[in-house]
């Protein structure tokens, strides 16, 4: 349904800079002509009028609903970002992408947090114990279980499960996957730790065959003693690293239920 609402823009006659977005209604988009505040709009404006000159008021678009108008401006504002003399932010804040962040994937915009399941692989390399303790997991000695484990998005919740006995933890990844050469846990690097597992240095200098580690809050965990498990149920697992468990509705109720989590709200 169409409405009577429009946005406007203030171009300054200098330069053709366009320094205001608004959106109204009737007259609205000449009020700030006789605004009389200290705003930065305002020092513009006059800044125009001194040389003899008057702003460029263009309408943007028209025949608008206030929702509308308030996405449009929202979306001009955002575009020109620090070049305005907007005070506010606009509406719909929340739906767009902050500013100086092209350089980084953000959760919601560049991609989807997801529910996935972890294999803990344990073994020469790693150990459970370690990845409680210390709030981490890892995968590698090959490029197959690395590039895996660099699937992990920040945000991403994750199930982890060990080998003949069951699910033992649930967490959030905090950091994504580096090369553990690279990792450190309190200003500390993680190999200077004492861990379970002596064999986490192994190829350190290849890129393709070190051990990856992620960082991760652990939102729930248990002991191998304590792993959640139910024989013949159709719980899914896999032999591989990482797994989405979309699709998987009864494994994820297993999980929130037995972790006493309500997993699927923590990705949103």
């Amino acid at each position: 349904m169409s409405g009577n609402y429009y946005v406007y823009v203030y171009v300054d006659p200098r330069n053709y800079e366009e320094f205001y977005f608004g959106k109204g209604k009737g007259s609205r988009k000449h009020e700030h002509l006789f605004d009389k505040n200290d705003s930065k709009k305002v020092k513009r404006i006059n800044e125009i009028k001194n040389t003899g000159l008057k702003p460029i008021i263009r309408v943007i678009a028209k025949g608008l609903t206030e929702s509308e108008a308030l996405l449009v401006e929202k979306t001009l504002l955002w575009k020109l970002g620090n070049l305005t003399t907007n005070v506010a932010s606009g509406h719909f804040s929340d739906k767009f992408r902050p500013h100086n962040t092209m350089h980084m994937e953000l959760s919601g915009f560049d991609y989807k947090n997801g529910i996935f399941y972890y294999n803990v692989g344990e073994g020469e390399h790693r150990t459970w114990e370690d990845f409680r303790r210390f709030g981490f997991i890892s995968a590698g000695q090959g490029v197959r279980w690395k590039d895996s484990l660099k699937g992990f998005q920040k945000g991403d919740i994750f199930s982890a499960y060990l080998k003949s006995h069951g699910f033992v933890g649930v967490g959030r990844i905090s950091e994504v996957a580096r090369p553990i050469r690279e990792v450190s846990i309190q200003g500390k690097p993680l190999l200077s730790y004492e861990l379970s597992s002596q064999n986490m240095s192994d190829n350190i200098d290849s890129d393709d065959l070190c051990e990856y580690v992620c960082l991760v809050e652990w939102l729930s965990s248990v002991g191998r003693e304590d792993a959640k498990w139910v024989k013949k149920s159709g719980l899914y697992t896999t032999t591989h690293v990482r797994a989405s468990l979309d699709g998987q509705p009864e494994t994820i109720e297993f999980i929130e239920k037995e972790f006493d989590l309500d997993i699927r709200a923590l990705t949103k």
